[in-house]
Protein backbone atom coordinates (compact mmCIF):
# COMPACT_ATOMS: atom_id res chain seq x y z
CA UNK A 1 0.00 0.00 0.00
CA UNK A 2 1.06 3.29 -0.85
CA UNK A 3 0.46 6.03 1.94
CA UNK A 4 0.23 9.77 2.01
CA UNK A 5 2.95 12.26 2.72
CA UNK A 6 0.60 15.17 4.31
CA UNK A 7 0.25 12.30 7.54
CA UNK A 8 4.02 11.39 8.04
CA UNK A 9 4.91 9.65 10.66
CA UNK A 10 8.55 10.55 12.43
CA UNK A 11 11.03 8.79 10.19
CA UNK A 12 14.31 7.18 10.59
CA UNK A 13 15.76 7.30 7.09
CA UNK A 14 13.91 8.36 3.82
CA UNK A 15 15.28 7.33 0.13
CA UNK A 16 14.05 10.12 -2.80
CA UNK A 17 15.86 9.88 -6.51
CA UNK A 18 15.28 10.61 -9.83
CA UNK A 19 14.14 14.25 -9.24
CA UNK A 20 15.75 15.24 -12.26
CA UNK A 21 16.21 19.13 -10.82
CA UNK A 22 16.65 20.84 -13.76
CA UNK A 23 14.32 19.65 -16.07
CA UNK A 24 10.52 21.03 -17.37
CA UNK A 25 9.21 17.61 -15.60
CA UNK A 26 10.50 17.64 -12.40
CA UNK A 27 7.51 18.32 -9.85
CA UNK A 28 9.43 20.74 -7.40
CA UNK A 29 6.96 22.29 -5.41
CA UNK A 30 5.45 18.59 -4.73
CA UNK A 31 9.27 17.43 -3.72
CA UNK A 32 9.66 21.18 -1.59
CA UNK A 33 6.28 20.18 0.67
CA UNK A 34 7.66 17.32 1.22
CA UNK A 35 10.89 17.80 2.43
CA UNK A 36 9.26 20.94 4.58
CA UNK A 37 7.00 18.83 6.51
CA UNK A 38 9.25 15.26 6.44
CA UNK A 39 11.65 15.37 9.49
CA UNK A 40 13.89 12.06 8.87
CA UNK A 41 17.51 11.19 10.68
CA UNK A 42 18.68 10.72 7.64
CA UNK A 43 17.89 11.99 4.12
CA UNK A 44 19.60 9.39 0.96
CA UNK A 45 19.23 11.05 -2.46
CA UNK A 46 19.58 8.16 -4.30
CA UNK A 47 21.15 9.35 -7.96
CA UNK A 48 19.66 11.40 -11.08
CA UNK A 49 19.09 14.60 -8.61
CA UNK A 50 20.48 17.20 -10.80
CA UNK A 51 19.71 16.24 -14.73
CA UNK A 52 23.07 17.02 -16.26
CA UNK A 53 21.60 15.30 -19.65
CA UNK A 54 18.50 17.30 -20.14
CA UNK A 55 20.73 20.42 -18.68
CA UNK A 56 22.33 20.13 -21.99
CA UNK A 57 19.49 20.92 -24.17
CA UNK A 58 19.04 24.44 -22.41
CA UNK A 59 18.97 25.47 -18.67
CA UNK A 60 15.62 25.60 -16.87
CA UNK A 61 16.17 26.41 -13.24
CA UNK A 62 13.34 28.26 -11.88
CA UNK A 63 13.52 29.08 -7.83
CA UNK A 64 11.31 26.05 -7.04
CA UNK A 65 14.47 23.70 -8.42
CA UNK A 66 16.73 26.28 -6.16
CA UNK A 67 14.19 25.97 -3.34
CA UNK A 68 14.60 21.92 -3.14
CA UNK A 69 18.36 22.00 -3.12
CA UNK A 70 17.97 24.99 -0.04
CA UNK A 71 15.93 22.62 1.98
CA UNK A 72 18.54 19.83 1.23
CA UNK A 73 21.67 21.74 2.21
CA UNK A 74 19.58 23.07 4.85
CA UNK A 75 18.39 19.84 6.48
CA UNK A 76 22.12 18.75 6.37
CA UNK A 77 23.40 21.84 8.78
CA UNK A 78 20.38 21.04 10.92
CA UNK A 79 21.74 17.65 11.97
CA UNK A 80 20.19 15.27 9.36
CA UNK A 81 22.54 13.27 7.70
CA UNK A 82 22.35 13.56 3.90
CA UNK A 83 24.28 10.68 1.43
CA UNK A 84 24.39 11.14 -1.73
CA UNK A 85 24.33 8.49 -4.34
CA UNK A 86 25.03 9.66 -7.85
CA UNK A 87 23.73 8.36 -10.65
CA UNK A 88 23.73 8.31 -14.45
CA UNK A 89 22.53 11.60 -15.06
CA UNK A 90 24.06 12.84 -12.74
CA UNK A 91 27.32 11.13 -13.42
CA UNK A 92 30.15 13.93 -13.05
CA UNK A 93 29.02 13.85 -9.34
CA UNK A 94 31.13 10.69 -8.99
CA UNK A 95 34.22 12.11 -9.04
CA UNK A 96 33.32 13.70 -5.56
CA UNK A 97 32.65 10.38 -4.44
CA UNK A 98 34.02 9.73 -0.88
CA UNK A 99 34.35 13.68 -0.21
CA UNK A 100 32.25 15.91 1.79
CA UNK A 101 29.91 18.70 -0.13
CA UNK A 102 27.78 21.42 1.77
CA UNK A 103 27.64 19.05 4.57
CA UNK A 104 26.78 16.13 2.02
CA UNK A 105 28.38 12.76 1.84
CA UNK A 106 28.93 11.31 -1.60
CA UNK A 107 29.32 7.73 -1.98
CA UNK A 108 29.72 5.60 -5.33
CA UNK A 109 27.05 3.52 -3.30
CA UNK A 110 25.96 2.96 0.86
CA UNK A 111 25.22 -0.03 3.11
CA UNK A 112 22.15 1.07 5.16
CA UNK A 113 21.09 -1.01 8.30
CA UNK A 114 17.81 -1.16 9.48
CA UNK A 115 17.02 -0.67 13.09
CA UNK A 116 15.42 -4.20 12.62
CA UNK A 117 18.98 -5.35 11.08
CA UNK A 118 18.33 -5.52 7.68
CA UNK A 119 21.48 -4.69 5.64
CA UNK A 120 20.33 -2.87 2.24
CA UNK A 121 22.92 -2.16 -0.47
CA UNK A 122 21.99 1.05 -1.38
CA UNK A 123 22.54 2.50 -5.20
CA UNK A 124 21.07 4.52 -8.09
CA UNK A 125 20.59 1.30 -10.59
CA UNK A 126 21.80 2.15 -13.40
CA UNK A 127 25.02 -0.84 -13.54
CA UNK A 128 22.21 -2.98 -14.24
CA UNK A 129 21.62 -1.79 -17.63
CA UNK A 130 24.03 -3.68 -19.15
CA UNK A 131 23.17 -7.21 -17.38
CA UNK A 132 19.56 -6.28 -18.73
CA UNK A 133 19.37 -8.25 -22.09
CA UNK A 134 17.10 -6.66 -24.63
CA UNK A 135 16.88 -5.93 -27.97
CA UNK A 136 19.46 -3.37 -29.58
CA UNK A 137 16.29 -1.34 -31.04
CA UNK A 138 14.75 -0.85 -27.69
CA UNK A 139 17.64 0.14 -25.91
CA UNK A 140 18.71 2.90 -28.47
CA UNK A 141 15.77 4.48 -28.86
CA UNK A 142 14.42 3.94 -24.84
CA UNK A 143 15.67 7.11 -24.01
CA UNK A 144 15.08 8.93 -26.82
CA UNK A 145 10.94 7.62 -26.46
CA UNK A 146 10.68 8.17 -23.10
CA UNK A 147 12.06 11.93 -23.37
CA UNK A 148 9.23 12.65 -25.98
CA UNK A 149 6.71 10.98 -23.40
CA UNK A 150 7.52 13.22 -20.62
CA UNK A 151 7.17 16.43 -23.24
CA UNK A 152 4.22 15.21 -24.54
CA UNK A 153 2.83 14.60 -21.21
CA UNK A 154 3.59 18.05 -19.84
CA UNK A 155 1.21 18.96 -22.37
CA UNK A 156 -1.70 16.75 -21.96
CA UNK A 157 -1.11 17.62 -18.12
CA UNK A 158 -1.54 21.29 -19.32
CA UNK A 159 -4.79 20.48 -20.73
CA UNK A 160 -6.12 18.48 -17.73
CA UNK A 161 -5.11 21.19 -15.70
CA UNK A 162 -7.78 23.45 -17.96
CA UNK A 163 -10.54 21.14 -17.05
CA UNK A 164 -9.72 20.71 -13.08
CA UNK A 165 -7.88 17.54 -13.86
CA UNK A 166 -5.04 16.12 -11.81
CA UNK A 167 -1.94 15.65 -13.02
CA UNK A 168 -1.64 12.14 -15.17
CA UNK A 169 1.80 10.28 -16.69
CA UNK A 170 1.36 9.11 -19.77
CA UNK A 171 4.88 7.62 -19.52
CA UNK A 172 4.41 5.39 -16.34
CA UNK A 173 0.55 4.41 -17.85
CA UNK A 174 3.03 2.84 -21.31
CA UNK A 175 5.23 1.67 -18.97
CA UNK A 176 2.78 -0.52 -17.52
CA UNK A 177 1.05 -1.77 -20.04
CA UNK A 178 3.34 -2.24 -23.20
CA UNK A 179 4.78 -5.57 -23.30
CA UNK A 180 8.45 -5.01 -24.22
CA UNK A 181 8.76 -2.19 -21.55
CA UNK A 182 6.78 -4.39 -18.96
CA UNK A 183 9.26 -6.82 -19.49
CA UNK A 184 12.43 -4.52 -19.37
CA UNK A 185 11.49 -3.66 -15.73
CA UNK A 186 10.62 -6.86 -14.77
CA UNK A 187 14.02 -8.24 -15.83
CA UNK A 188 16.07 -5.15 -14.08
CA UNK A 189 13.88 -6.23 -10.64
CA UNK A 190 15.42 -9.47 -10.80
CA UNK A 191 18.22 -8.30 -11.71
CA UNK A 192 19.11 -6.03 -8.79
CA UNK A 193 17.73 -8.43 -6.68
CA UNK A 194 20.21 -10.88 -7.58
CA UNK A 195 22.84 -8.67 -7.58
CA UNK A 196 22.23 -7.85 -3.66
CA UNK A 197 21.41 -11.47 -2.88
CA UNK A 198 24.90 -12.35 -4.55
CA UNK A 199 26.86 -9.86 -2.38
CA UNK A 200 25.23 -11.28 0.83
CA UNK A 201 22.72 -8.24 1.86
CA UNK A 202 19.18 -8.77 2.91
CA UNK A 203 18.08 -5.98 0.53
CA UNK A 204 18.32 -3.49 -2.15
CA UNK A 205 16.94 0.09 -2.78
CA UNK A 206 17.49 1.97 -6.57
CA UNK A 207 15.64 4.18 -8.33
CA UNK A 208 16.59 4.72 -11.93
CA UNK A 209 13.29 3.48 -13.64
CA UNK A 210 11.03 5.51 -12.16
CA UNK A 211 8.60 2.48 -11.07
CA UNK A 212 7.90 2.57 -6.85
CA UNK A 213 8.25 -0.88 -6.23
CA UNK A 214 8.59 -3.16 -2.81
CA UNK A 215 8.40 -6.56 -2.68
CA UNK A 216 10.59 -9.98 -2.27
CA UNK A 217 11.94 -10.88 -5.28
CA UNK A 218 14.65 -14.09 -5.51
CA UNK A 219 14.80 -14.00 -1.37
CA UNK A 220 15.38 -10.46 -0.82
CA UNK A 221 14.11 -7.05 -0.53
CA UNK A 222 13.86 -5.21 -3.85
CA UNK A 223 13.10 -1.32 -2.62
CA UNK A 224 12.38 0.91 -5.69
CA UNK A 225 11.99 4.52 -4.00
CA UNK A 226 10.27 5.85 -7.42
CA UNK A 227 10.63 9.49 -9.16
CA UNK A 228 9.60 12.80 -8.43
CA UNK A 229 8.60 12.56 -12.59
CA UNK A 230 6.12 10.69 -12.83
CA UNK A 231 5.19 9.13 -9.40
CA UNK A 232 6.17 11.69 -6.78
CA UNK A 233 7.48 8.60 -4.22
CA UNK A 234 9.99 8.14 -1.54
CA UNK A 235 10.99 4.88 0.81
CA UNK A 236 10.74 5.68 4.36
CA UNK A 237 12.39 3.79 7.27
CA UNK A 238 10.05 4.33 10.24
CA UNK A 239 11.32 4.78 14.10
CA UNK A 240 11.05 1.02 14.17
CA UNK A 241 12.71 -0.14 10.99
CA UNK A 242 9.28 -0.86 9.10
CA UNK A 243 9.93 0.25 5.41
CA UNK A 244 6.64 2.13 3.90
CA UNK A 245 6.41 3.21 0.00
CA UNK A 246 5.14 6.80 0.28
CA UNK A 247 3.19 8.96 -1.83
CA UNK A 248 2.22 12.69 -2.37
CA UNK A 249 -0.63 11.58 -4.45
CA UNK A 250 -1.65 8.16 -3.20
CA UNK A 251 -5.19 8.13 -4.35
CA UNK A 252 -3.78 8.62 -7.99
CA UNK A 253 -0.94 6.32 -7.11
CA UNK A 254 -3.30 3.61 -6.43
CA UNK A 255 -4.91 3.81 -9.53
CA UNK A 256 -1.73 3.98 -11.78
CA UNK A 257 -0.03 0.76 -10.29
CA UNK A 258 -1.02 -2.69 -9.42
CA UNK A 259 -1.75 -2.69 -5.68
CA UNK A 260 -0.51 -5.98 -5.27
CA UNK A 261 3.08 -4.70 -6.18
CA UNK A 262 2.54 -1.96 -3.62
CA UNK A 263 2.57 -3.79 -0.54
CA UNK A 264 4.56 -2.67 2.58
CA UNK A 265 7.41 -4.73 3.31
CA UNK A 266 7.11 -7.38 6.22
Amino acid sequence: MIRGLRTPVPARSVFISDLHLGTRECQAQELAEFLRHTDMETLFLVGDIVDLWGMRRGIYWPASHHEVLRLIVDKARRGTRVIYVPGNHDELARALCGSLLAGVEVHSEYVHTTRSGQRLLVMHGDAFDGAVRFSPLLKATGNAIYTALLWLGHYVNLARGLFGLPRWSLAAWLKSRVGDAREYVQRYEQVAAHEAKRRGFDGIVCGHIHRPLLARIDGVLYCNDGDWVDHCTALVEDRHGELSLWSHRPAEQAAELPTPELRKAA
